[in-house]
């Protein structure tokens, strides 16, 4: 890690530091800190459990799909690659964005496959976790509309949600329905670029337009062995499903940690929402996924509940799954030595 990394992650961290202070002072920060001090540990240890049961789920489904690509782990390696994977999707920049090449190297380097087969792996794993999540909060955002009147603020959101629920499938089914075309597109993008750079950092090699166009040709390969295993994808979708209910049922133990439980139903569109959140420019979305949850928690007409409440449970749930895979993946990548930044 070169000091230009260290320079941007510990400014990321800082921004996120800022973040988190406009928010305890806007909710404000004795009521916040209180409501953190009266929590029930039980409840909290128990959120910690729920937190491994989501990242086992989540591993399972890396497993299955690397299976499909022939390249057969462990439940518990699959596991460890998966904390791994957070552990950079937490601490780069744009969340799942700035760590899934790192994540891809990690993947080739533990199963000893190549580079392209681990990026389409991490790659697939992400669209299948996205599917279950915009349909948890539409289903959410149906069933609220039918309970009371959305606000200005509810409305814009659930549009965006709506659109971002069309568009993102159309783009992705006309990407595969073209991608002879999008690959040598993506070739003569990467081609003169990587090739700057190799001329750039001294222990680079440019790359020929022949070794790029065999790379991304393997990458849509395993992208397409993908796609055409049904029961694979089934199992993937349901262990990415079974980690998003995971997900809320921690945040719902954590508004019970401080005694304020609140009806599981509004989780549904909550969670995911929150998640969108994690492209914002700090390290795993930190931060913006927060204000996010906050905002929206205390926006809905029937929850009616106080800021300092909100991000009192949103700091326990967050603290549990921010955490938990960057303390287990920071291990996991030190060991493996795939440098994260």
């Amino acid at each position: 890690m070169n000091r230009n990394q260290v320079r941007a992650t510990a400014l990321g961290f800082l921004g996120v530091f800022v973040v988190f202070g406009i928010l305890a002072y806007l909710v404000g920060a004795e009521g916040f800190i209180q409501e953190l001090a009266d929590a029930n540990r039980r409840i909290v240890a128990l959120i910690l459990l729920v937190t491994l049961g989501w990242l086992a789920a989540w591993g399972i489904g890396l497993r299955t799909v690397l299976a499909v690509m022939d390249i057969e782990i462990s439940f518990i390696r699959s596991f460890f690659i998966l904390n791994g994977a957070m552990f950079s999707n937490n601490i780069t920049p744009f969340g799942q964005a700035g760590g899934e090449p790192v994540t891809a190297l990690l993947i080739s380097k533990v199963t000893d496959s190549e580079y392209e087969q681990g990026l389409a792996a991490i790659a697939s794993v992400d669209t299948l976790n996205f599917i279950p999540s915009v349909t948890f909060a539409l289903i959410g955002a149906g069933y609220y509309a039918t309970k009371m009147s959305f606000g200005r603020r509810l409305q814009f959101l659930v549009a965006g949600i709506i659109i971002l629920a069309i568009v993102a499938p159309a783009v992705g089914y006309l990407s595969w329905r073209r991608r002879t075309r999008v690959q040598s597109w993506i070739v003569r993008i990467l081609t003169p670029g990587l090739k700057r750079l190799g001329g750039i950092l001294p222990r680079m090699q440019s790359p020929t337009r022949q070794a790029i166009r065999s790379r991304v040709r393997h990458f849509v390969a395993a992208i397409e062995r993908v796609a055409g295993d049904r029961r694979g994808i089934i199992v993937a979708l349901a262990a990415s499903t079974a980690g998003w209910v995971l997900q809320m049922v921690a945040l719902w133990l954590a508004f019970l940690a401080i005694g304020s439980p609140i009806p599981f139903s509004v989780l549904l569109f909550v969670i995911p929402v929150g998640a969108l959140a994690a492209i914002t420019p700090l390290p795993g979305g930190a931060g913006g996924i927060e204000v996010v949850l906050v905002g929206v928690l205390t926006t809905l007409p029937e929850l009616a509940i106080g800021g300092g409440t909100a991000f009192a449970a949103v700091a326990i749930f967050r603290g549990a799954v921010y955490w938990v895979p960057v303390t287990i993946g920071g291990v996991v990548m030190g060991i493996v030595g795939v440098d994260a930044v």
